[in-house]
């Protein structure tokens, strides 16, 4: 008898969680998490000798490679994204096996450090001190599903793609639109882009680089918002880019 009535009393203690419980608890135990404290999903070609590709089963080269959720996407089918923000950075690195890995220095877009480098044999652009200084053009984006979810990321195009993401500027850019009061240029994040990836090269060798194409215009006011806040943040400088070390075996130092 004494065991029934514990099973019951047991019972009775158990009360459903509402989700306005949850709504009223907003935010809590994520107060002291900071922008630092984030990371922000890469999203980056695999090469075919992209350490991942022996990390994860399924990996290919020419896949297109989520660095936080490890989601892949066939490059074939692409990604679709909206284009929130744009920033192109100069990076300085020691050659591989020399540095800690991490960059020597970044520098803005407004840098003369380019005029400060003599291009070696290798097509890499040397200081004085030996170090080489890399030209990144950041691409801040929306990851979108087609179920319409939802997930800010970076896509870093460099060396021999670096002529795909001027490319891309350009195209959003002379994007024009009928307004009241005439053609204007919408934001970046007016319209969905579809990156796929195909085979390069050149007599130095082959690689997988991006393909680039403008799709219909956003519809979803929620979506644009969301956007338009991502973009508003990493023009405040609330986002920062956390450059690693790549192996040189992975993507192409060639000309463009």
């Amino acid at each position: 008898m004494a065991n029934t009535n514990v099973a019951k009393k047991a019972e009775t203690k158990v009360v459903a969680l509402s989700f306005d419980m949850m709504e009223s608890d907003a935010h809590s135990g994520l107060e002291n998490i900071q922008q630092d404290d984030l990371a922000t999903p890469r999203l980056k070609i695999l090469m075919q000798l992209s350490p991942e590709l022996e990390e994860l089963e399924s990996a290919k080269a020419g896949m297109i490679y989520n660095t936080v959720t490890n989601d892949l996407y066939d490059g074939s089918n692409g990604i679709r994204v909206l284009p929130c923000a744009y920033q192109r950075q100069y990076v300085e690195w020691a050659d591989r096996g020399q540095g800690s890995g991490a960059p020597i220095n970044v520098y803005d877009a407004s840098s003369d450090i380019l005029t400060k480098t003599t291009r070696d044999e290798n097509n890499k652009d040397r200081l004085e001190n030996g170090n080489y200084v890399e030209t990144c053009g950041n691409h801040y984006v929306l990851l979108v599903t087609e179920d319409g979810d939802s997930t800010p990321a970076l896509i870093t195009m460099k060396a021999t793609q670096l002529k795909k993401s001027r490319k891309w500027n350009s195209m959003l850019l002379n994007l024009k639109v009928n307004g009241k009061n005439g053609l204007f240029t919408p934001p970046s994040y007016s319209h969905f882009y579809r990156l796929k990836t195909s085979k390069e090269g050149n007599d130095k060798g082959s690689w997988y680089g991006w393909e680039i194409s403008r799709e219909e215009q956003l519809g979803d006011a929620n979506l644009y918002n969301i956007a338009k806040s991502f973009a508003e943040s990493v023009n405040k400088g609330e986002v920062k880019v956390k450059y690693e070390e790549e192996s040189s075996n992975t993507e192409q130092k060639v000309p463009f």
